[in-house]
């Protein structure tokens, strides 16, 4: 290491090049102590705190920074009514229109034995045979009102059948009845005979499930000619039915049978199940509490009749009901509302209303208890994964604004995650990605990926959502986007949030550091932006992280165009900010004034540009190149200059840090060393401050340019070396440590050698080694190959070492003795690598200082060892 670069051999008479002290017999390469020694003496990287975001103090779709004028995107703020809604569009969706078939199908006979009397369904010959059947099917349901539906008249074809019990139509009939208003229709009576009733169904009913129709669970009841046609559609599928009860199903016209089948089955659903709650909902207005209970059971009705989505006969009926409802302003009704809304599949005008009412519930924060329980999140999911893209984009826009608000409140955002809530925003991204420039959705969809990225901002800060970002690809994507939308800052400021908060945590740095690319559009980023404050402390924070751990990313940075001149820029734009915003403290009589304790704007950016500077120097090219850097280094240096440690800590010692990792290269155009001794000076002031960071700081600034002549006069002549000797009580390994550092380059030269017998420091040095020794080999290390640099013309070891010889040889011979001096308390690795170090390190010098010390003493008493 550099500090140690001028301990000499007295055997070693060369005075062209200062040799290490002991040269160990090991291979070229660098063993894990010489790295990890290397490090602490020299270089460190710098860490800082995370940029702070203030939360917005009210939600809104575009916060208050953003730069997109007000008549250009989506209004925040907007009215919502029943008319806002369009009936045109609540129309069920007729079916899909099916090819005819090559071939002709063919019938199954049955034997005359079996079903004789069974009449196979032909299709309609003509339109009159068209009407026929549909006016069968109306006198089917004028029937069902009557009360007659399946009556007692109706018999199956097998012989053996038994009639239908004689209660069974006074239940419909009463069930029917309960609804009379409901079900009153404008039609004719007609009979409903043997031919309309083989249309319909040919079957028996049991008895065990009249009793169900009776207890109140139609549902089984009706649905179960449904099950039959799947089971005949899905082969191979056991039936949910017995057998025993005699259903029977007909082999040709399954289709025609299954639709018709359907659709009574809906009809008698919603006249039993539907009416009776619309009604309720027309009748109880006044009552918020009702109307929510109502709606709620009305959700549950269409879930079980499966009548949720489009394809349902009724649902403009439906739909019409909920919309007039939208005109009374309750958030609580609205969200319940919009949740049966949204599952009834509306889309154009009625899906961008729907998704406007879903943003103006969760847009009061007030309602995310409400929204927690009523699972508002799963339908506006379901929207960003049915919705087109283009079609849909400010609907989409509104629900995406929705989930945003959501993602506010830690309940909803654990359950966003848990419901692969990352995963579809990163696959609706990556659709917005392949979008290009030139295309007219271009514009309006940078304000749905504003929501997107501010929505995964809110993510980021979950650990699960960490690791499915990573396993998604989030990196690839973001960086797509940002290159994409170079010019809206807003979303550049959310996806560098984004890369802000996760690249503090080492996997997702390590794949960020991965994506090449990644470099380039922070430089651009930098660049475009360079007074956009907030965008450009937090670029500064995630080239920080990158650089931190990471070799290649330092080189790779450092090798991109122009990356030294955009960092120097910044420097001097913020410096220039900076010492603005000193003046005008000043001016207004702010120095009897309390300083604020957090740093400026401006005095934020440098540190976090500081630290990005430093942790570049640790790559030994890097290194050397930013030391031949003068205006990096001139920079730097006004930083001493003009702040002081008080005032401006993390800022000070942050710019004495660069210094210091920039000091450790000696190249012929080094710029530390043309101005060392203006360095050293202005450490001076550093050194002399109550801050001890900062003083340790200074240390070992000193420690590195000690090596230079000039400094160990400067250091003499300032008496620095009293003070160096002074920290050696500090009780602190890593002062010690530092101002060891300094005193062993003093050492080197042969006239100041004596210094070290003033202020008790041969005293302060022992007692360093009998207090950190054994916990610390690299300071124990130090400590010795001072000693051996001032014992070099050693002639008696009492006029050297004084009245600590004695005890120096007794700790020396201890912490020599293997048994004693390694803690075998440790664990493992870490046993490993004091025993490492002790052997290749500390034991070679103190052998040869524990006998140069014995051959020039006289007496050595007897002492008994004690362990450590």
């Amino acid at each position: 290491a550099l500090l140690c670069r001028g301990m000499q051999a007295s055997k070693n008479k060369n005075t062209d090049k200062a040799e290490p002290f002991y040269r160990l017999s090991v291979p070229k390469q660098k063993t894990s102590s010489e790295i990890i020694n290397e490090a602490r003496n020299v270089l460190r990287t710098l860490r800082t705190r995370r940029p702070f975001t203030p939360t917005e103090d009210q939600r809104k779709l575009f916060g208050s920074g953003s730069t997109r004028a007000p008549q250009n995107r989506p209004p925040s703020v907007f009215s919502l009514h029943a008319s806002s809604f369009d009936l045109a569009e609540s129309r069920p969706v007729s079916g899909v229109r099916l090819s005819p078939l090559d071939h002709k199908p063919v019938l199954v006979t049955f034997a005359k034995d079996e079903d004789s009397s069974i009449s196979l369904p032909k299709p309609p010959a003509d339109a009159a045979e068209v009407r026929k059947v549909s006016s069968a099917r109306a006198r089917l349901f004028r029937r069902t009102s009557q009360g007659n539906f399946l009556s007692a008249k109706m018999v199956s074809p097998d012989q053996n059948e038994e009639k239908l019990d004689s209660e069974e139509p006074a239940m419909m009939s009463n069930l029917c009845r309960s609804n009379d208003n409901c079900l009153a229709e404008q039609r004719s009576y007609t009979p409903f005979n043997d031919e309309n009733r083989q249309l319909i169904c040919n079957e028996r009913i049991s008895r065990s499930e009249r009793e169900d129709f009776r207890k109140g669970t139609a549902g089984k009841f009706l649905f179960q000619l449904r099950g039959e046609s799947d089971q005949i559609k899905k082969p191979g599928r056991s039936s949910s039915w017995p057998r025993s009860t005699g259903w029977k199903r007909r082999v040709t016209g399954l289709e025609d049978e299954t639709r018709i089948n359907e659709s009574e089955e809906e009809e008698i659903f919603w006249h039993i199940k539907i009416l009776p709650i619309l009604h309720e909902l027309e009748k109880i207005e006044d009552n918020i509490e009702n109307l929510c209970l109502a709606c709620t059971k009305l959700y549950q009705a269409l879930n079980e009749g499966n009548m949720l989505g489009k394809r349902f006969k009724r649902r403009s009926v439906l739909l019409k009901t909920l919309y007039k409802l939208v005109d009374i302003d309750s958030d609580p009704l609205c969200l319940k509302l919009a949740k049966i809304i949204l599952a009834m599949k509306v889309d154009g005008k009625n899906l961008l209303s729907v998704c406007k009412l879903a943003f103006k519930i969760c847009r009061n924060e007030k309602n995310d208890y409400i929204i927690q329980n009523d699972r508002l999140f799963d339908c506006l999911l379901e929207v960003l994964r049915t919705e087109d893209l283009q079609k849909s984009n400010e609907a989409l826009l509104y629900c995406m604004g929705a989930i945003k608000f959501m993602s506010g409140n830690a309940v909803l955002l654990n359950e966003m995650v848990n419901k692969g809530a990352v995963e579809m925003l990163l696959q609706l991204m990556k659709q917005i990605n392949n979008i290009k420039e030139n295309d007219t959705y271009f514009s309006n969809l940078g304000h749905l990926l504003v929501q997107l990225t501010a929505t995964l901002r809110n993510l980021a800060d979950l650990p699960p959502a960490r690791r499915q970002l990573i396993c998604n690809g989030a990196v690839s994507e973001l960086c797509v986007a940002l290159e994409q939308r170079m010019n809206a800052k807003d979303v550049c400021t959310y996806i560098v949030r984004i890369f802000s908060k996760l690249s503090s945590y080492n996997d997702f740095c390590a794949a960020l550091a991965d994506c090449s690319r990644c470099y380039d559009l922070f430089l651009a980023l930098l660049n475009k932006h360079q007074k956009q404050q907030d965008l450009v402390i937090r670029i500064i924070f995630i080239l920080g992280n990158l650089t931190a751990k990471n070799n290649q990313a330092r080189e790779q940075f450092f090798k991109e165009k122009g990356s030294v001149n955009t960092l120097i820029s910044l420097f001097q734009t913020y410096r220039e900010l900076d010492l603005n915003a000193q003046k005008w403290y000043h001016e207004r009589g702010g120095e009897g004034k309390k300083r604020p304790k957090h740093p400026s704007e401006a005095e934020d950016v440098l540190i976090k540009l500081i630290r990005v500077l430093a942790n570049l120097s640790i790559h030994p090219s890097v290194g050397a190149a930013l030391a031949a850097a003068h205006r990096v280094v001139e920079l730097l240096v006004t930083v001493l200059e003009y702040k002081s440690v008080d005032d401006s800590e993390e800022l000070v010692i942050s710019a004495a840090t660069a210094i210091n990792n920039l000091s450790y290269y000696k190249v012929k155009s080094s710029a530390v060393q043309d101005k060392k001794l203006h360095i050293a000076e202005i450490l001076l002031k550093l050194l002399m401050s109550n801050n001890m960071d900062g003083v340790v700081e200074a240390v070992r600034v000193f420690g590195n340019l000690s090596q230079y002549h000039e400094i160990c006069d400067f250091i003499i002549q300032k008496k620095i070396y009293k003070f160096m000797i002074a920290l050696l009580d500090a009780k602190n390994q890593d002062v010690c440590f530092s101002a060891c550092g300094v005193l062993l380059n003093l050492t080197v030269d042969k006239n100041k050698r004596a210094l070290l017998m003033e202020e008790g420091g041969i005293g302060k040095l022992v007692d360093c080694l009998r207090d950190f020794g054994p916990a610390d080999w690299q300071l124990a290390c130090l400590i010795c190959k001072t000693l051996w640099n001032y014992s070099e013309n050693i002639t008696s070891a009492a006029s050297y070492f004084g009245e600590d010889t004695d005890t120096f040889l007794v700790l020396l011979t201890s912490l020599l003795d293997e048994e004693l001096a390694l803690d075998y308390s440790l664990d493992r690795d870490l046993r490993d690598y004091n025993k490492l170090y002790w052997e290749r390190e500390f034991k070679p010098v103190a052998e040869k200082l524990l006998d140069r010390i014995q051959s020039h003493h006289s007496f050595l008493p007897t002492v008994t060892i004690t362990p450590f």
